[in-house]
């Protein structure tokens, strides 16, 4: 595979991102290769391949994909001496940075600081000696002029601290994630953020609210171990919506028992709708109910399906009866308010046309492609994209 151009943000960029909801709590600012993450920089989305690392052509494959489903940062595991050994060529030939996942052995990290890997996430709970290997650590990142991530996991807590606090409780989970903290800045270490995952929703924001409280290192927000896509989709947005509502929260990744692409599709939907990143591609559609006079489900699905590659940033709303149809209609770039065996069609506001039952889904999707190729030709189009999310809209408590 060639290597590849990095068109991402470029070192110390100063961009601030605010949130609608809540001022950003105030972090420090570290970098991640070229993206910043902290200090009001931007939240970016994480994932994680699940190739086997040492298989270079399917973990760059897979990278290439989390790229273009709007990933900023990708995490690999290193479990083994020949996943340690192919970093070299997956950092040389990704297009975003690529950080370390090492458990267990130390060693692993020092390779992959001299890899040239962005970042290294330790889990002190599980390196051998990290008391005593942590500050060597520390001066090879130092040296290297990368960051760390301290990831404190619900499953892999220290053992003293765990008998101390009766289980990984959010003052458990704080309590060693500071530990880890302070060694590191003893010796003069700061470009680090920290993680305290669990995988109960409840305890998660409490431990990240209580360690938001104590100091002013970045947060990676993680609920581990969410569970299949409906499941941890649920609990991610939960979660993450509580805290990012409360400005807490400078990176994400959504841990799903799913292809890693629907991870970063749900972390970049979830923070269009909470305002902290452009509208990209939306559907907005009506749930079904005893007014609608069109098979809304299955209209719906065949426009989210026909429009699935769709990364312009264009709204389409997709609606079945006369109640909320037409406003809503109105209100998107692209709609169609549905009754009576007939659809009419808007663009921006305007009726356009009305067209038969049979052939709504057709007419929009042609006048969406239309829309997509002229914003296209206008340099409208983001530089990452996401397809299309299907959002079930409520009005005066009609639907």
């Amino acid at each position: 595979m060639p290597e590849i151009e990095k068109p991402f943000r470029k070192t110390g960029d100063a961009a601030i991102s605010e949130s609608p909801l809540h001022p950003r709590r105030k972090s420090r600012r570290i970098m991640v290769g070229p993206v910043p993450v902290g200090g009001g920089a931007p939240i970016s989305v994480q994932s994680m391949t699940n190739t086997l690392t040492a298989d270079v052509p399917a973990t760059l494959q897979q990278i290439a994909e989390l790229t273009a489903a709007g990933c900023d940062i990708v995490r690999v595991a290193v479990p083994s001496q020949d996943d340690a050994d192919a970093l070299p060529e997956i950092v040389k030939k990704s297009p975003i940075p690529v950080i370390a996942d090492i458990h267990f052995q130390s060693k692993y990290v020092f390779q992959a600081i001299d890899a040239g890997c962005a970042a290294v996430r330790v889990n002190p709970g599980n390196i051998r000696k990290f008391d005593e290997v942590g500050p060597s650590i520390c001066k090879a990142a130092t040296d290297a002029g990368i960051s760390l991530r301290i990831g404190v996991n619900a499953g892999s807590l220290d053992k003293e601290l765990y008998a101390k606090y009766g289980g990984p409780t959010p003052e458990a989970l704080v309590a060693s994630a500071m530990k880890e903290a302070r060694m590191f800045e003893d010796v003069g270490f700061h470009d680090f953020k920290i993680s305290v995952k669990h995988h109960d929703v409840v305890t998660m924001v409490q431990t990240y609210r209580l360690l938001a409280s104590k100091g002013d290192w970045p947060l990676h927000l993680g609920v581990t171990e969410a569970g299949p896509t409906w499941q941890g989709t649920i609990k991610s947005c939960l979660a993450f919506g509580a805290l990012l509502a409360e400005g807490i929260g400078d990176t994400i990744r959504v841990s799903l028992s799913a292809p890693p692409v629907e991870e970063v599709k749900v972390g970049c939907k979830l923070l269009e709708y909470m305002g902290l990143r452009p509208r990209k591609f939306d559907i907005i559609s009506c749930p079904s109910c005893g007014r609608s006079q069109v098979d809304v489900i299955q209209l719906a699905n065949a426009v989210t399906e026909g429009l699935k590659d769709v990364t312009a940033p264009i709204r389409v709303a997709v609606m079945g009866c006369i109640v909320n149809g037409p406003g809503e209609a109105r209100e998107a770039d692209l709609g169609v308010a549905s009754g009576n065996g007939k659809g009419q069609i808007f663009i921006k506001g305007k009726v356009i046309q009305t067209v038969p039952e049979d052939q709504i889904v057709e007419t929009l999707l042609a006048k969406a492609q239309e829309i997509a190729a002229q914003m296209e030709t206008d340099g409208q189009l983001p530089a990452t994209a996401t397809g299309p999310v299907v959002v079930p809209v409520t009005q005066n408590g009609n639907c």
